[in-house]
């Protein structure tokens, strides 16, 4: 549902505006740019507002791509956590290949991943926010790595295969899907992409 938010501006009327949109518009400028290139102006010209009243709705900048990457994982990504319920290995490969597949595909949002975006292009003054893209990154494989654990256990996985080489190799497949529709790749060779991918998959 769509909130609104009466801010008071230093000078004027008190300016209303939907949050929730103005949320999904600096999601998008953030998605766009990463978290360093997307600049104050951009960001409020964009969700319509003044900086005072970024500020008082959503705090500083920082602040701002943290609900950002909260409404991307929740809106965007949801696919994650509905694959970690297929009933096998490669169900759960199959389902975050081709949700990632579907997300690069879609001609409403821009290409590529927020977080690889935001965490490869940080300097040394954005540190922390390539160490919580980082640390939320950590937390979708360890559920993963949970996952394939729970499939080696009922004899899924190859031999010597652990799964935490399996979650990398997944996520190394993920990330390249990611980046290669960042820079342009069609949907067709997306598509020749996990298709290949579910072809070499390593259980059955």
């Amino acid at each position: 549902m769509n909130s609104a938010c009466t801010i008071s501006p230093p000078k004027g009327r008190p300016r209303e505006f939907d949050i929730d949109e103005a949320l999904s518009q600096a999601l998008l400028v953030f998605w766009r740019n990463g978290y360093e290139a997307a600049s104050m102006t951009e960001l409020t010209s964009a969700m319509g507002i003044t900086k005072p009243s970024l500020y008082a709705a959503f705090g500083n900048k920082e602040q701002l791509f943290h609900k950002a990457l909260d409404l991307y994982e929740r809106e965007k990504l949801a696919y994650m956590t509905s694959a970690l319920e297929a009933p096998t290995a490669r169900g759960v490969a199959e389902r975050l290949l081709r949700g990632s597949l579907e997300m690069q595909m879609s001609t409403c949002d821009p290409k590529g991943c927020l977080g690889v975006i935001s965490a490869a292009t940080c300097g040394v003054e954005a540190e922390p926010i390539k160490a919580e893209v980082v640390k939320r990154r950590a937390s979708s494989e360890a559920a993963l790595i949970k996952r394939f654990a729970a499939a080696q256990a009922v004899g899924e996985l190859p031999e010597g295969m652990t799964p935490e080489a399996l979650t990398r190799f997944l996520y190394a497949i993920l990330q390249g899907i990611a980046i290669q529709g960042g820079s342009g790749a069609t949907c067709a060779e997306l598509s020749q992409l996990v298709e290949t991918s579910m072809a070499v998959w390593p259980t059955q």
